[in-house]
């Protein structure tokens, strides 16, 4: 079996009003009050992060992959042109199903309470999505809770569909014509 070919990397990418910034470690410290924020996690469950844990998550997905190397991970910080500040994130967790050179990816996306409904997570999963599907990654999926109607249009601007299938309460969605 030959071996497989490196996971993509993150690059910068422009919106016309936001900046994709590959994620590092320092975006910490400025994307934590809007990751701190209890209402946020409401729909992507969890509790808010510590500076520290916010940190050691970030060292390990800036790195681009996992430990085993089984999955790639690209993840930006999206970025206000008009005046710098951070106002989210999105994410895509790359796999080769069954060892193809192919990947996929389950997308993601955060923006944070206080700028929600400008449509900075359309625009942030709109560019990501152009990259992605640019080198030749497909299918794309997410998994969208049923009473996030906000995501859910994201992720029907994205070209992805629902599917009757449901994970851990989140409904899938994907561009893929077969299941």
């Amino acid at each position: 079996m030959s071996e497989l070919p490196a996971w993509p990397v993150a690059v910068p990418l422009e919106g016309p009003r936001l900046r994709l910034e590959p994620l590092r470690v320092a975006h910490a410290e400025e994307a934590l009050p809007f990751l701190a924020d209890v209402r946020l996690h409401t729909y992507i469950g969890g509790t808010p992060p510590t500076r520290g844990e916010l940190e050691r998550r970030y060292r390990r997905q800036s790195a681009g992959h996992s430990p085993d190397r089984t999955q790639g991970w690209l993840n930006w910080m999206l970025r206000r042109h008009t005046d710098g500040k951070l106002v989210g994130t999105v994410q895509a967790t790359l796999t080769r199903p069954d060892g193809h050179h192919r990947p996929t990816a389950e997308l993601a996306w955060v923006v944070g309470h206080a700028f929600q409904g400008n449509g900075y997570a359309k625009e942030g999963a709109v560019a990501m999505t152009h990259w992605l599907r640019d080198q030749g990654i497909s299918p794309l999926t997410a998994h969208v809770h049923p009473d996030n109607r906000p995501s859910a249009a994201v992720a029907a601007a994205l070209g992805l569909h629902p599917t009757g299938t449901l994970h851990d309460g989140e409904r899938h969605w994907t561009d893929a014509t077969s299941p």
